[in-house]
């Protein structure tokens, strides 16, 4: 099994969340994955998000903790952030049109997509499906 993965938005929003449902199971799977010395990628649109969110739905201080220690994490070598620069971004605008009859996948979902594809990153938290099954160049994500 990869020892990469690319957390999205959803993921480090539940992590962080002791209020959302599945938290406990994104906790544990999160430490089980920095056993196994994972890397965990994203990017600065899914911190955009994050950070966004965690104001919307943690109290201020709980909000502010969860943002810096977030951030910091990527300063150490098993957190990569990887910025959306023009290629990807122009790639993710491919995708937006290949898939127009899927309008709740968001801009931020395809660069995602994008960057997984270019780092070979097949593991994603959450498992991202979009009606059973999305392939992108050879790569199946379930």
């Amino acid at each position: 099994m990869s020892n990469l993965i690319f957390m999205d938005t959803w993921g480090w929003l539940t992590l962080n969340d002791a209020g959302e449902r599945r938290h406990q199971e994104v906790k544990a799977f999160y430490l089980k994955l920095r056993q196994e010395q994972t890397i965990f990628y994203t990017s600065n649109f899914v911190l955009d998000e994050t950070f966004t969110l965690f104001f919307k739905r943690l109290n201020v201080v709980q909000a502010q903790n969860a943002m810096l220690q977030l951030f910091e994490a990527f300063h150490q070598e098993s957190f990569q952030l990887i910025d959306v620069d023009r290629f990807c971004f122009e790639q993710a605008q491919t995708l937006r049109l290949k898939y127009s009859d899927k309008p709740r996948i968001s801009f931020t979902d395809l660069t995602s997509m994008v960057i997984m594809q270019q780092y070979n990153i097949v593991r994603i938290q959450p498992l991202l499906i979009i009606q059973g099954t999305l392939q992108l160049e050879n790569q199946c994500y379930r």
